[in-house]
């Protein structure tokens, strides 16, 4: 196959290029469907004649319906996309990326979903499938899930889905609240996590990031004695990578705190600890949940965040992340972290 391609690169350059447009529409059609023309044109950036053409091709070869209300795939579309997924792959490149960043990172398993999430919103609903796909792979042996907040975690929920193995599990909080939207508090997350799994789970009411005072009473109280030392002993870790800058204002930090980040030139953030570019912690704020400490080699930490900006942030974090860390990112940022800024 590999082989094939480099030929087809060589001969038939334009080929590669209308499958990979092809392969992109479709995409996402099915991520987003029923999708208008007009919105699909805007968020490919296509023009509407360019998409007509392609729209009334894939229209004629039985691969796609289009209704008042849009687009959507037909059983063969789906079929046809599932096959060019592997395909896709190897045209792009991505399984060569995956063994590089894995390398230069030495970590477990890298896994790229192809687009940029900065700039196309359905690559995020990609990560989050993927996750949710790695996720399943042990679910057998795991039994308690710890998942932090975020909207990217959000999205690896919506695509979890139960079998006889996620009975078993026990979905918990691994950190605090932080004041974001409410669907995206990991205590919401969980939530829906089991219920989409048929599966338990436990949550923690309690802000992420407390006072000494405060902390050390909180930390008296049985109950949430209790929960912290069950989300301590999770055996899977599901976290997403935070801007350093993005994440302080999230958590309303002091003019003197955003000073501190911004002198020591933090770029990323991780169950709250800021990180500049070396993987050097430059503040660490006191938060109820999971610590470094914590993501021992025996736990299986699976890290997902994507997008060209967060190269940086996914530098500084996986400097020091456990080798049993599986990385789940996008295109655009494995591209960055590949290049040679970006490399140690």
């Amino acid at each position: 196959m590999r082989t094939l391609l480099e030929v087809q690169r060589k001969l038939l350059p334009d080929f590669l290029m209308v499958m990979q447009k092809r392969y992109d529409i479709l995409r996402y059609i099915k991520m987003m469907q029923p999708v208008g023309r007009r919105s699909l044109a805007v968020s490919l950036n296509l023009t509407e004649r360019t998409l007509r053409g392609e729209v009334d091709f894939l229209k004629s070869q039985n691969l796609i319906n289009i209704f008042s209300s849009g687009m959507t795939l037909t059983d063969e579309g789906m079929e046809i996309l599932d096959k060019l997924e592997g395909i896709m792959r190897e045209v792009m490149g991505i399984d060569i990326m995956e063994r590089k960043l894995q390398d230069i990172l030495q970590v477990d398993e890298v896994i790229i979903v192809s687009g940029n999430c900065d700039e196309i919103p359905w690559v995020k609903k990609e990560l989050g499938k993927a996750c949710a796909n790695r996720m399943k792979q042990e679910w057998e042996s795991k039994n308690t899930i710890a998942v932090t907040g975020g909207s990217t975690m959000a999205e690896v929920a919506n695509s979890l889905s139960p079998d006889e193995a996620s009975r078993k599990l026990t979905f918990v909080p691994a950190r605090g609240g932080i004041g974001e939207a409410v669907q995206n508090q990991a205590n919401t997350i969980v939530e829906k996590m089991a219920h989409r799994t048929h599966a338990s789970y436990r949550v923690l009411y309690v802000p992420d990031q407390l006072s000494g005072e405060v902390y050390a009473s909180f930390m008296k109280e049985p109950a949430i004695k209790e929960v912290i030392s069950q989300i301590k002993s999770a055996d899977m870790i599901i976290h997403g990578i935070g801007d350093a800058l993005a994440m302080a204002k999230r958590r309303n930090s002091t003019p003197e705190m955003l000073k501190k980040l911004i002198d020591g030139n933090a770029v990323g953030e991780a169950f709250g600890y800021y990180y500049d570019e070396n993987g050097k912690v430059v503040h660490k704020v006191l938060t109820v949940g999971i610590q470094l400490d914590d993501l021992s080699p025996e736990k299986r930490v699976i890290t997902v965040a994507g997008g060209k900006t967060k190269a940086k942030a996914i530098r500084s974090y996986m400097k020091g992340a456990p080798s049993s860390t599986v990385l789940i990112t996008d295109e655009a940022a494995a591209q960055e972290l590949i290049q040679g800024n970006y490399t140690p």
